[in-house]
């Protein structure tokens, strides 16, 4: 695949999930090295700007029957933008969502001001006693909206990849939900399928 040579380029391997978990346990200082961004752009911390948003919001029904709660259920909503520090667009559009009462008894879970937090979402989920079992992802393409183009620098005809990341822990729950909207024209994703051996 080829890329704009001005842009960061991005592959995701589903790979990463396993990367995420092995490094939860991890002590902080070397879950702070580095994060699923840096694992996908080859780029180190340094050289990423990272913003991130928080708002509690009402569970809306598609997402309150993901997560088989009641509508209304409230929910930690978290925006996240990070970009190389030499280009002006983000290198994904990501929203994340949690089950408010599942993560509060770690107040640090709900401050935007902690963020990047070592280790990602698996270590966040840790910190409260969740493990992760699995992580599902689908993905379709189609063509940007005008605030998708604009907010990812998109050449004109560039389409988006449109990724929706469900987690479930070892009890089957679905313990977060992740909708990253990709820039096609950057954006490579891998999946290896390892098979057990007979």
């Amino acid at each position: 695949m080829s890329y704009d040579c001005q842009r960061t380029p991005v592959v995701r391997d589903n790979g990463r999930h396993q990367w995420e978990k092995d490094r939860a346990r991890a002590p902080k200082a070397v879950r702070f090295t580095s994060g699923a961004t840096e694992h996908d752009t080859g780029l180190h911390r340094p050289d990423l700007i990272f913003h991130a948003r928080y708002r509690e919001i009402g569970a809306p029904a598609e997402l309150a029957d993901a997560f088989g709660v009641p509508a209304g259920t409230m929910l930690l909503e978290r925006s996240y933008r990070t970009r190389h520090g030499a280009e002006n667009a983000p290198l994904a559009l990501v929203t994340s969502y949690l089950v408010h009462a599942m993560i509060a008894v770690n107040p640090a879970l709900l401050e935007e001001a902690n963020e990047p937090w070592p280790g990602g979402t698996q270590s966040q989920l840790h910190s409260v006693g969740i493990e992760l079992d699995r992580v599902e992802e689908r993905l379709v393409a189609r063509p940007p909206t005008p605030a998708e183009a604009r907010d990812l620098d998109l050449p004109s005809g560039a389409p988006v990849i449109l990724l929706r990341k469900t987690s479930y822990d070892v009890g089957d729950r679905v313990v977060n939900l992740a909708d990253v909207t990709l820039p096609a024209d950057r954006t490579e994703l891998l999946f290896t399928t390892r098979l057990e051996r007979w």
